[in-house]
C-alpha cells in the first residue's frame, strides 16, 4: 500500500475510463503506464487454474469466473473457459494410455457415453437465456464445491467395500464383483451432459461411478474417467467454436496460461498431501458460489 500510495501521490491525474479497471498515470511526458485488472486476474486465475486441474482438479472455480469478470455474456464465459482448458487434458490420454488399450471395451463405452452426453449438455447450454444460465452460476459452483467436499468421505467408503469385497471373496463367501457396463453406460451418459453443460467437479463423479459399478484398479479409473471427460468435453469443445461462442482474445491468454500452470504444477503434486489440496478447492469453490449468491 505504501507503492500504492506514492504512486497516487506523483500523479497529477488518474484515468478511470467507462468505469473500467484501468488506471492510467502520466507524470512525464511521453509516458503512460497502463494496468487493467481484469485481465491480470484472467492471467493469474487461469494459471491457478492448471496448477490445480493438474493436482487435484477443480481448476475452473477460478478459471470461470475469471472468465466472467472480463465482462462478456455469461454462456460466452462458460464455453471460452471450457475451449480454454480443454487442450491440458489431452496429456493425460497419453499417461493413461495402456490402462485405457488393456480395457477397451469399457473405455469405448465411456467414450461414447461422453460423445452423447456431451453434445446433448452443450445444445442446452447454447439455447439456455443469458440471464437464466447467470442465475444458474452460484447453484452450479455450489453443487460442485459440494461434491468436491464429498469426495473424501465417498472415496474411503468406497475402499472399504472394496476391501470387504475381496475378503469375502477370498473366503468363498461371495464372487468378485464384475462391472456392469450397461448400468454405468447409462450412468455416465447423465454425468457427461453435466460436463458439456458446465463440468466442474465431473471428474471425481466419474470416478465415483467406476467405484461403485466394480472397478476397484485406481490407474484402470483414471484411465475411464479421463477417456468419458475428455470426449464429453472435446465434443462441447467443437460445438462452441463452430457455433461462434468462443472469446478468442480472452480463450488463447486462458489457455497458454492454464497450460503454463499445469506444466509447473508437476512436482508440486507429489510435495502436497492431496486432503489439503482438496480443502482448498472446496474454500475455493464455496468462497465462488457464496461471492455469486451476494451479487445476485
Amino acid at each position: 500500500m505504501v507503492l500504492w500510495d506514492f504512486l497516487i501521490s506523483v500523479a497529477p491525474r488518474v484515468a478511470w475510463p467507462g468505469g473500467s479497471n484501468t488506471i492510467r498515470f502520466m507524470h512525464f511526458p511521453g509516458w503512460e503506464t497502463a494496468i487493467n485488472w481484469r485481465w491480470v486476474w484472467l492471467v493469474v486465475a487461469t494459471f491457478l487454474a492448471g496448477v490445480l486441474n493438474a493436482v487435484a482438479g477443480g481448476g475452473s472455480f477460478l478459471s470461470f469466473p475469471a472468465m466472467l469478470n472480463m465482462k462478456i455474456l455469461p454462456v460466452q464465459a462458460n464455453t471460452t473457459n471450457t475451449v480454454a482448458i480443454w487442450p491440458g487434458q489431452l496429456t493425460s490420454v497419453a499417461a493413461y494410455w495402456p490402462d485405457v488399450r488393456k480395457n477397451l471395451r469399457a473405455a469405448v463405452l465411456m467414450g461414447l457415453a461422453g460423445l452423447i452426453g456431451g453434445t446433448a449438455g452443450a445444445i442446452v447450454l447454447l439455447n439456455t437465456p443469458q440471464t437464466t444460465f447467470l442465475h444458474l452460476v452460484p447453484w452450479l459452483l455450489l453443487v460442485a464445491a459440494s461434491i468436491f467436499a464429498v469426495s473424501g468421505p465417498v472415496s474411503r467408503r468406497l475402499e472399504r467395500m472394496k476391501r470387504a469385497r475381496r475378503e469375502r471373496a477370498g473366503t468363498g463367501q461371495a464372487r468378485e464383483a464384475r462391472p456392469r457396463h450397461m448400468a454405468l453406460f447409462l450412468s455416465a451418459i447423465v454425468v457427461s451432459f453435466y460436463v458439456g453443460y458446465f463440468g466442474a467437479g465431473a471428474g471425481f463423479v466419474f470416478m465415483t461411478l467406476l467405484g461403485l459399478y466394480g472397478y476397484e484398479d485406481i490407474h484402470v479409473i483414471n484411465a475411464l474417467k479421463v477417456v468419458a471427460n475428455l470426449l464429453a468435453n472435446g465434443v462441447a469443445f467443437v460445438i462452441f467454436i463452430v457455433d461462434g461462442q468462443v472469446v478468442w482474445r480472452y480463450c488463447v491468454a486462458a489457455m497458454i496460461a492454464a497450460a503454463v500452470g499445469g506444466y509447473v504444477s508437476a512436482s508440486m503434486a507429489k510435495r502436497v498431501p492431496q486432503p489439503v489440496l482438496r480443502a482448498l478447492v472446496v474454500v475455493i469453490g464455496l468462497g465462488m458460489a457464496a461471492w455469486f449468491f451476494w451479487r445476485q
